[in-house]
């Protein structure tokens, strides 16, 4: 089992920066694939950004590329979200995923095993 949890949301302003972590422990090592996912209000969840554990490949949806940075630490077994040029529409729950075997589709919900909790961010205008 593989436990993540997320931390680094609030309430920014538009135009401003945040960063995001999310801390997995337990069976690290069976990680193939981190990502970032999130959920707008009264929206289905979303995939933000993937990252592959041994290569650091980066995979980013269109309405973040330019102005988000996935990366990951293997040391601290940490995946980070850097979210720069924030807009009200980036305003989600934001949660960290990861999983077992890389498959090439980072972008479904359904192929990641372990999910965090989520954290807030919410962009004001």
């Amino acid at each position: 089992q593989v436990q993540l949890v997320e931390s680094g949301g609030g309430l920014v302003q538009a135009g401003d920066s945040l960063r995001l972590s999310c801390a997995a422990s337990g069976r690290t090592f069976s990680i193939a694939t981190m990502a970032w996912f999130r959920q707008p209000p009264g929206k289905e969840r979303e995939f933000v950004a993937a990252i592959r554990w041994n290569s650091g490949n980066t995979y980013y949806a269109d309405s973040v590329k330019g102005r988000f940075t996935i990366s990951r630490d293997n040391g601290k077994n940490a995946a980070y979200l850097q979210m720069n040029s924030l807009k009200p529409e980036d305003t989600a729950n934001y949660y960290c995923a990861a999983d077992r075997l890389y498959t090439g589709r980072y972008a479904l919900q359904g192929v990641y095993d372990y999910w965090g909790q989520g954290t807030q961010v919410t962009v004001s205008s």
